[in-house]
């Protein structure tokens, strides 16, 4: 097989070897695992090694010798419309474990599907009814092609849009449903995304630096892209490869809806029950006879049985013991104590810890001992909590003491 190795071919080679790699690693650990956001990460850096192909492959010589040429020209490398939507399933995956992949969610992958038939079609006409390269006999690879590469950039901005917007409902979500919120927002989820933007913003800035220095849009110029690419492919897959967070909190949501349906309950007897509609959630007082019943029953739950310091605390453990719903929790969490069920339950802690301090056990255990006894689960959600709660780090508030 034609490889004609330079500086230029090689570096690439190593970054799409090692993208294979990652693609095949990440496959592996989905099955041994049964992690459904792994085999759609494998599939988005399997693709995002084989958008690097065709400029490896042509610094290799395959533009300029038959039969590569023909190769390049016939299979589709840069699969631009089937990523966007990769990273929009992985999105869910990773924060809904109620996720899967329908017939509905497949409609996604249908601009891809037609960019396939597409190349398709032009290699039965050239090869088999015409004889001869009509639709490349201006020698320039249909991948590359202007409408192409913008339909695509367009694509992955739309679902990078959608994979924000459902991250951040389910942030929403999360903190009223569970008390232990900050735990579970997914620094990584975060992390992958900032990344994926620089990728899309890639093309764009080395557009501009093009029209200082024309050189940078040759075809030898054009490799600094691919290799930042390759960088930040490779970024993804080692540290999402090490990801060990997963969501457990399932739900349901429609975009066109705007209310995630918590799926709490195996067989509900109404989802209704478990419809927690984030977006027009108030915080203003309530005074009616409703909330005031619930209300009282809450406090009593949490305070006196010291509910609290259960470190793994949801609004369906609070629904289950009340003999209720979530859904009449979550309004009397919002509207009675005038927060959202994270913020009540870690004021709760707070307080135990403050009343921990006043007491002296700080003397006699460890700050962090007294946050854990108290419910937090971790040392930095104690002390963001404590922050919010008193304005006060714990050992500015020891020294008021």
């Amino acid at each position: 097989m034609l490889f004609q190795f330079g500086f230029y071919s090689s570096v690439l080679l190593i970054s799409f070897t090692q993208g294979i790699i990652y693609s095949v690693l990440l496959l592996a650990k989905a099955v041994k695992t049964e992690n459904k956001s792994n085999y759609w990460l494998s599939i988005f850096v399997f693709l995002c090694s084989l958008y690097i192909a065709p400029w490896m492959l042509g610094f290799a010589g395959w533009y300029d010798n038959q039969p590569y040429r023909d190769l390049l020209f016939y299979t589709p490398f840069q699969h631009l419309l089937f990523v966007g939507p990769i990273i929009f399933f992985y999105t869910q995956s990773l924060l809904n474990p109620s996720f899967k992949f329908s017939k509905k969610k497949s409609l996604h992958l249908l601009p891809g599907g037609f960019y396939l038939i597409y190349i398709v079609a032009i290699w039965i006409y050239d090869k088999f009814i015409l004889g001869e390269n009509y639709f490349y006999k201006n020698g320039m690879d249909k991948d590359f092609d202007e409408w192409y590469q913008k339909l695509g950039l367009l694509s992955m901005i739309v679902y990078f849009i959608l994979s924000i917007r459902y991250y951040n409902v389910y942030k929403k979500l999360m903190f009223q449903v569970v008390s232990y919120a900050d735990s579970i927002l997914f620094k990584w989820v975060k992390t992958y995304l900032m990344a994926f933007l620089i990728m899309l913003l890639l093309p764009i800035f080395f557009d501009i630096i093009g029209i200082l220095y024309p050189e940078i849009k040759s075809y030898q110029g054009s490799w600094w892209f691919f290799l930042f690419f390759s960088i930040i492919m490779y970024y993804i897959a080692i540290t999402g490869y090490s990801n060990p967070i997963n969501a457990t909190i399932p739900f349901k949501m429609s975009f066109f809806n705007k209310n995630p349906m918590l799926l709490l309950n195996e067989n509900p007897t109404n989802e209704t029950e478990n419809c927690i509609d984030i977006q027009h959630e108030t915080f203003e007082e309530s005074n009616s006879p409703e909330i005031e019943y619930w209300k009282s029953k809450i406090e009593t739950l949490i305070q006196e049985e010291k509910w609290y310091q259960n470190s793994e605390l949801t609004l369906l453990d609070l629904a289950k013991k009340l003999g209720t719903n979530v859904s009449v929790i979550s309004k009397t969490i919002n509207q009675g104590f005038q927060m959202n069920f994270n913020d009540c339950i870690n004021s709760y802690r707070i307080e135990a810890v403050k009343n921990s301090l006043v007491g002296g056990e700080h003397k006699n255990s460890t700050l962090l001992g007294i946050a854990f006894d108290s419910g937090f689960n971790s040392k930095a959600t104690f002390n963001r909590a404590f922050k919010k709660n008193t304005g006060k780090t714990p050992k500015e508030y020891i020294e008021t003491i």
